[in-house]
This record gives C-alpha cells, sequence and structure tokens, in this order.
C-alpha cells in the first residue's frame, strides 16, 4: 500500500458539517489523519473541501481554516458550493454569496500551495523510487516524470537516462530529490521536484 489517502473532508467546522448531513465530526476526522500518521512514515493525505455552503458564516470558514492548517495537507482540492436544484441545500436560507465564496476559495488554495510546498520540502535530499509515467518538456528541455510512493511528483532531466527520457517510461528508477530552483516552480507550475538518478 502506497502511503497516500484522499479523505474528503468538506469543511472543518462542526456546525457546517452538520448542515451538509455528513455523519462525521472534524474531531473524528482528525482522529483519522493521527491513525494514518503513526502507521506510516510522512503519509501523503490528501482531501476535499467546500466553501460557501450555505449559512457558512466568516467564523465558520475561519474554523476550517484553521482546521487545514492542523491537519497540514499534502493536497487539497477546493471547490466553491454550487446550488443544484432539487437538493436539500437548495432550499437552504443563507445561501453566500458568489464573491464571498470566490474570496474563501482563494484564501484556502493560496493555503493548499503553501502547505504542499512544505510537504515536498520535507524530502529534499533523500533517495526515494520512482515510477516515470510520462516524458514532458519545458523550456526546450525533455523530462522523464513521475512520482514516489508517496505521491510526490518528480522531473528528471532526459540526459540523466541512457537512451533518453522515453526510454525510462514505466519503470522504476531510484532518484536523489534535489529540490527545486525558480525555474522549475514556474515551469511544473510549484507541483514537482528535480531529481537526479542515483
Amino acid at each position: 500500500v502506497c502511503p497516500h489517502f484522499h479523505l474528503s473532508l468538506q469543511s472543518g467546522c462542526e456546525e457546517t458539517l452538520r448542515r451538509m448531513n455528513r455523519r462525521y465530526t472534524a474531531d473524528e476526522y482528525m482522529e483519522k489523519c493521527r491513525l494514518i500518521r503513526s502507521c506510516y512514515d510522512r503519509p501523503a493525505i490528501t482531501t476535499d473541501v467546500i466553501v460557501g455552503f450555505p449559512a457558512e458564516t466568516d467564523e465558520e470558514f475561519e474554523q476550517t481554516e484553521a482546521f487545514l492548517k492542523k491537519a497540514a495537507f499534502y493536497e487539497m482540492h477546493i471547490f466553491k458550493y454550487s446550488r443544484r436544484k432539487g437538493t436539500a441545500a437548495d432550499k437552504m436560507p443563507d445561501q453566500v454569496d458568489e464573491s464571498k465564496k470566490a474570496v474563501r476559495s482563494a484564501r484556502l488554495i493560496a493555503l493548499g500551495k503553501q502547505m504542499s510546498a512544505e510537504y515536498r520540502a520535507q524530502f529534499d535530499g533523500e533517495t526515494a523510487a520512482v515510477l516515470i509515467e510520462e516524458v514532458c518538456e519545458a523550456d526546450g528541455k525533455e523530462y522523464a516524470a513521475g512520482y514516489t510512493a508517496n505521491y510526490v511528483r518528480v522531473c528528471i532531466p532526459a540526459e540523466e537516462f541512457e537512451g533518453g527520457a522515453k526510454a525510462a517510461v514505466n519503470t522504476i528508477v531510484n532518484v536523489r530529490i534535489c529540490g527545486k530552483t525558480a525555474q522549475t516552480m514556474q515551469v511544473f507550475n510549484d507541483e514537482a521536484v528535480l531529481g537526479k538518478i542515483c
């Protein structure tokens, strides 16, 4: 089992979870994160979050934001609540304004990028097995790209491979994680680290 777990949260606020008719509490969710971390070395825990659910107040949003920081997710998928006819939520009072949803979404997306970068940074200098899945090109250079067991995307310059990057697809290689430069942040959309064949 790879140490990557996707646990859909939706909200870190008890009141919001109740309105969503979720059958778990924020405390129960956090306990599951602790359990996973007690069994695996630096597992990648990812999640889904909805902002702007009907009647979500500023205070409730801030509770969710604080919960996300405490949970220290590797990646978060942030969604703005969208009204759908025929659902219980569609009939709820105090629908949240679209502009407020956009502000909340932007805040959590920024937080997610920060937490993701912090998670990846802890592997800098370490050696990891990487499953090469594809060849990509950036700034005229070719890279082999794949994932570690912890779901960290790694890009390795083609010249590291005998026979080029295409020859490496569908293989597992041991790679030293070299971290990122300003260039790689731009090239790989701040979602990958550079690696070097060991």
